[in-house]
């Protein structure tokens, strides 16, 4: 078989993932504190009919050798973890994270999750969860009568409880950082699941040392750029498109030794 055939396979279907995960990106352009994902791609194993600097001769080394690529393969995805630009929103439960950090959630099978996305709520206990209602952690609840909820730039939240005229506190939100946050795993609505390529999660209080500010009122758009993508978009559609070509050449030229012999 002629191995153009091959190769080009791999390269529609590595441009086929690729495709896949703009798509992703494009379709989460309006998700709180989505982060896009980016393809790496990975040349495949070389048949070498000649190393270079083999001996020619006595005297003499080749200058270069002969070597052929076998095609292209996905080495993996990566989130990236760069700021998406801050949107005001003026919701008393709203926090956008201004630096490194992600909030912590309780998920149902009572494991850990982090995410991104700040646009809180309260359940019917008063206990503050995120939009799915998933309670935040470390766990906070606010009161009936609860009004002039503050949320500091540290974290800790204050509001007026009752008849009272003095402001109390009622629990402080903190962050989870990671060695690495691009070997976190996706799971999807928002949320991220520690890994061994992560490093375990260090908590600390927002503002200090690598722990990025809360910004109450806000919330943490997405950091896809449209335009961006766009041209990622145009270039592995015309990548794909050229993959194709050489399959429809290959098959041509094979047609024609046939026809010869």
């Amino acid at each position: 078989m002629n191995p153009a055939l091959w190769i080009s396979k791999t390269g529609l279907a590595a441009q086929d993932a690729k495709m896949g995960a703009i798509s992703n990106n494009l379709a989460n352009v309006g998700t709180y504190g989505f982060k896009r994902d980016r393809v790496v791609f990975e040349d495949l194993f070389y048949q070498t009919q000649r190393a270079p600097g083999a001996a020619l001769d006595q005297n003499n080394t080749a200058p270069g050798g002969i070597q052929y690529g076998s095609g292209v393969k996905i080495m993996g995805t990566q989130k990236q973890f760069t700021p998406g630009s801050t949107i005001n929103t003026d919701g008393k439960l709203d926090v956008a994270i201004a630096g490194q950090g992600f909030l912590q959630v309780e998920t149902p099978d009572g494991n850990i999750a982090y995410t991104r996305d700040g646009s809180l709520t309260q359940n019917a206990d008063g206990v503050l969860t995120t939009q799915s209602g998933l309670p935040i952690l470390p766990a906070i609840e606010i009161p009936a009568g609860t009004t002039d909820i503050a949320i500091g730039k540290d974290g800790t939240i204050t509001a007026k409880v009752g008849g009272e005229t003095d402001p109390v506190e009622l629990g402080q939100l903190t962050l989870a950082n990671f060695t690495n946050p691009g070997g976190l795993q996706a799971m999807g609505g928002n949320l991220y699941r520690e890994t061994a390529a992560s490093g375990e999660a260090l908590e600390g209080v927002p503002g200090e040392e690598a722990y990025g500010e809360l910004l109450q009122g806000s919330l943490e758009g997405s950091n896809v750029k449209v335009v961006e993508e766009m041209v990622e978009m145009i270039t592995v559609q015309r990548a794909y498109e050229m993959n194709a070509k050489m399959i429809s050449a290959a098959d041509d030229m094979l047609k024609f030794i046939n026809q010869q012999m």
